[in-house]
């Protein structure tokens, strides 16, 4: 089941779903907008290795300029918004309006799980030119209900990669896997 405008709003009251900042104008009908933070980075080398940390290049977007993703070149980028979830399973969808420029903002990790606390990375690629800003509307959270108890929170989840807060993109941490 997806949570409606009232019953997100609800979960909000409650303080188990957190989005700092909030902005009443974001809520939707079963959604919330989150918008593009102020980061971008980019993988420093030309292949990325799985089994071995792929450092990142991190720059500041400029608010009046903006910056132009080109295609064929992986972006992170972060969500402005900082979020917490601790009763429902967040899916991070973009907008159509975001669609419709040609940019895609996640390869696969459009969902979170429950206890996820933190800005949300994404994974920006595109297949025109185009110029984005910060803090331009980027996507919209998605909120299921979830049946059963949760035995393990993923902010509480020893084994969890990215539960350090960041406003900035963080790179993949595959090579902390084994395999």
């Amino acid at each position: 089941m997806i949570l409606t405008d009232q019953q997100i709003l609800a979960e909000i009251g409650k303080g188990t779903i957190v989005i700092e900042p909030y902005d009443p104008g974001c809520l939707g009908t079963n959604s919330y907008d989150v918008h593009l933070g102020r980061y971008l980075a980019t993988y420093r080398d030309a292949v990325l290795d799985a089994r071995r940390h792929n450092e990142i290049d991190t720059f500041e977007l400029d608010a009046a300029e903006g910056y132009v993703l080109q295609p064929g070149q992986l972006y992170l980028g972060v969500t402005a918004e900082y979020t917490e979830t601790h009763a429902t399973v967040p899916f991070l969808e973009g907008k159509s309006s975001v669609g419709r420029l040609g940019i895609d903002i996640h390869a696969t990790a459009g969902k979170g799980d429950v206890g996820f606390c933190n800005h949300w990375t994404l994974e920006i690629s595109v297949s025109v030119p185009v110029r984005v800003y910060p803090g331009m509307p980027i996507g919209q959270l998605i909120y299921f209900a979830v049946q059963g108890d949760v035995a393990t929170f993923y902010n509480r989840k020893p084994s969890a990669k990215y539960n350090r807060r960041s406003d900035r993109p963080v790179e993949s941490m595959m090579w902390q896997n084994t395999f």
